[in-house]
């Protein structure tokens, strides 16, 4: 593996940076730190990126795309995390919401939404787990009856961030009672204000309000906003976590923790010298930065197999990396935290707190991620039944 860019690539980094110092305000504190202004500031900077033909930049230009190389798109997507995600939640469009409709949807489905998600001017939710069901997905009880050429869905969502700012909802509910939980199932592109939609946010120990229950009441949605094929859409939600596992390059958001430890412990002293300087310390970062650089050579791998193939990882592949990535970031928030102590506990919002708090959302964002997308243990076992064909 060839790790150095080419010319062409270096510049486009380049530009992309001196755009991101350029544009980003004095108070941009990233995706989830940056209060109501930060959520609309996501919106005009998707704008913009889009104008300029990168949010999309990888995608065919048949469906607002660029036809750009998927290294261009890596290294759009790293700059991203670096700057704080200023895409706001337009990242899961991009991603994998785009991708899948790409690969599943219609040709009117294709024209309508991969083109609104190329200008950057609409926001998605994605309504995957339930009350009673999380990691196994595959019993979700959400149902959608049909009823002449509608679906009338009546269920729950729960965990559904962003919901209550999103135009459509990525849904997914039973359409045969009677198949095995992993058949039976379709994949429904509902509007969210259609009619019998209710969000009630929710509280929780990660902090912010961009978690949500989402009840859906005799909801009733045309057969075109199905996306796939009836009963199948496991296939469809395959393709979607394997897409999201890979599709942040959290990695690269880790590594900024990891330089503000850095840059904190030479500014700061204890017991009469610097803190830089202290043996156990400097072990950590190493430590981290270590695996920092094989979560990065993994995705780097990913993004090699799918620029010559052209298609999406498997299962194995995508769990295999998300699971060093969200070690590689737990392990940078608690490097966070360690390093700067008592003050690191300070959040967003308080007084002397360590770069406004974002070090100390980081570090709680770092053991939510490790169940989003499904738990750690799901993606060891996808691992080692998938992989390595162990037995269940």
């Amino acid at each position: 593996m060839d790790f150095a860019w080419t010319a062409e690539d270096a510049a486009f980094a380049k530009e992309l940076d001196d755009f991101l110092k350029a544009e980003l305000p004095p108070w941009w504190r990233g995706m989830f730190t940056s209060g109501e202004r930060g959520w609309e500031y996501t919106k005009e900077f998707c704008q913009k990126i889009a104008k300029k033909g990168w949010l999309t930049m990888a995608w065919p230009k048949e469906y607002g795309g660029g036809d750009a190389s998927l290294w261009k798109q890596v290294i759009f997507r790293e700059a991203m995390a670096r700057a704080g995600e200023p895409r706001g939640s337009q990242y899961m469009n991009t991603n994998w919401i785009g991708p899948t409709i790409m690969q599943f949807g219609t040709e009117e489905q294709k024209r309508y939404h991969l083109t609104r998600i190329s200008k950057g001017d609409v926001l998605w939710c994605q309504g995957f787990s339930e009350p009673n069901f999380g990691s196994d997905l595959a019993s979700l009880q959400t149902r959608a009856a049909q009823d002449g050429d509608d679906y009338v869905i009546n269920g729950q969502k729960i965990w559904t961030s962003y919901a209550e700012r999103a135009e459509f909802c990525f849904l997914l509910a039973r359409t045969n009672q009677d198949a095995p939980k992993h058949k039976g199932i379709s994949v429904f592109i509902v509007p969210m204000k259609t009619r019998g939609v209710t969000v009630r946010p929710i509280m929780s120990m990660a902090g912010g309000d961009d978690f949500n229950e989402v009840f859906f009441e005799d909801v009733r949605v045309p057969r075109s906003a199905m996306l796939g094929a009836k009963d199948e859409g496991w296939r469809v939600v395959t393709a979607v976590l394997n897409f999201e596992r890979i599709g942040l390059a959290r990695y690269e958001a880790a590594k900024w923790a990891v330089d503000e430890v850095i840059a904190y412990a030479k500014r700061s002293e204890t017991h009469g010298r610097s803190l830089a300087k202290d043996p156990l310390l400097r072990q950590r970062v190493a430590d981290v930065y270590a695996r920092y650089r094989v979560a990065r050579a993994l995705n780097y791998r990913l993004a090699s197999l799918m620029s010559k193939k052209g298609e999406s990882p498997g299962p194995a592949d995508a769990s295999l990396t998300r699971i060093h990535n969200i070690l590689m970031t737990r392990r940078a928030g608690d490097l966070a935290m360690e390093a700067l102590g008592l003050e690191g506990r300070l959040s967003e919002g308080t007084a002397d707190a360590p770069l406004a708090g974002m070090l100390e959302y980081e570090w709680r964002k770092s053991i939510s991620a490790t169940i989003a997308a499904g738990t750690l243990e799901i993606q060891k076992d996808q691992v080692a039944t998938r992989g390595l064909g162990l037995p269940r």
